[in-house]
């Protein structure tokens, strides 16, 4: 069966042309206009993905509303921002609410449809693997399968991002050693990246830690560096 993919984004020529990109990948699409459409398809059925804009219409925070929204039915659905906002405190923001990735427009049609396909890729890898993983790495508590892309703390597992994994997968490399803002930056396969998205990938991986294991202390702040990973 093909996957679901939604779209919200009010311009309709853009929209358009997503749909027919996207389509032409063997994906099965819908398209929403604005908010309210959305959360009422969204009542339905929800997609495997969606690709958000942020401004729609005289709404200019909508794609946010709406990724609180779909994140709260399923926590684990993969969130794409595409959109014109590009500052840094909107990435920032939709980092925050828990989304996968933050693209700018415009776009390549060829490089969306990509993260799309790797997106899916990491999300149903995670939903077929059960239990543990001869591929898995013990890092102390942690396990970590770079094959699955499924990381897991003390049996409880970790449900990051594909960026959140790459950028944890860098830091355990070499548990101890302290990693650089420019490492991580380039495990983030992301163009306007800074320091500060970096503080906010880790916030936010740190977070998810916590939330399985309140006492979670090993992610290090490096000042003016990076990161290290330090067992316990």
């Amino acid at each position: 069966m093909a996957k679901r993919i939604a779209i919200v984004e009010d311009d309709p020529d853009q929209r358009s042309n997503y749909v027919d990109a996207i389509t032409k990948k063997g994906y099965d699409v819908t398209a929403y206009s604005s908010r309210q459409e959305a959360l009422r398809g969204f009542e339905r059925e929800l997609p495997d993905l969606a690709i958000l804009d942020i401004i729609l219409g005289d709404e200019v925070d909508a794609g946010f509303e709406i990724c609180r929204d779909l994140l709260a039915k399923s926590a684990s659905l993969p969130v794409i921002f595409l959109t014109e906002r590009i500052d840094e405190i909107d990435k920032i923001s939709g980092l925050r609410l828990g989304a996968w990735d933050y693209l700018p427009k415009p776009i390549s049609l060829d490089y969306l449809a990509e993260r799309i396909s790797s997106l899916l890729r990491i999300h149903e890898a995670r939903g077929q693997s059960q239990g543990g993983s001869a591929t898995a790495k013990m890092v102390g508590e942690m396990s970590i399968d770079q094959e699955a892309l499924l990381v897991s703390w003390k049996h409880q597992p970790i449900n990051l991002s594909g960026t959140e994994f790459r950028m944890l997968a860098k830091l355990v490399r070499v548990p101890g050693h302290a990693v650089s803002y420019d490492t991580l930056m380039n495990a983030t396969m992301q163009s306007l990246v800074t320091n500060n998205t970096i503080n906010t990938h880790m916030r936010n991986i740190r977070k998810k830690f916590e939330s399985v294991d309140p006492q979670f202390n090993c992610i290090k702040s490096e000042y003016g560096f990076g990161y290290r990973w330090s067992a316990k």
